[in-house]
């Protein structure tokens, strides 16, 4: 296990885990975008639940590694779902937003994989 792979990771599922901690506390800069794009707000809880997981499945990663894969392909496929919603309610300029937290958990899948 590389040392970069550990870093990557644990960056990895701090974000996400940022993340769903911002949504299970319903911030405003969180709650106001959701509401923008189209999201009920009772699916909040369901959201951050996933993200929560995902961000622990990261971590159990390090020491199960099918469980780290699992949870990355599906904070991928998540956060693949949050840029759609964005593209659907035709907010462009807020693209960049999910994919900010995507990409460390992509590189942590690759680094897994490399490793």
């Amino acid at each position: 296990m590389s040392t970069a792979y550990v870093v990557v990771t644990v960056l990895a599922a701090a974000m996400v885990g940022f993340s769903a901690v911002s949504v299970f506390l319903r911030t405003q800069w969180v709650v106001r975008p959701m509401a923008d794009y189209g999201v009920p707000m009772s699916w909040l809880p369901w959201l951050g639940t996933a993200k929560a997981a995902g961000a622990a499945g990261l971590l159990m990663g390090l020491f199960v590694p099918v469980v780290g894969v699992l949870a990355g392909v599906g904070l991928v496929l998540y956060f693949t779902g949050a840029v759609a919603t964005v593209v659907r309610a035709r907010w462009y300029a807020h693209i960049p937003f999910p994919l900010v937290y995507a990409a460390p958990v992509v590189a942590a899948l690759a680094l897994g994989f490399a490793a």
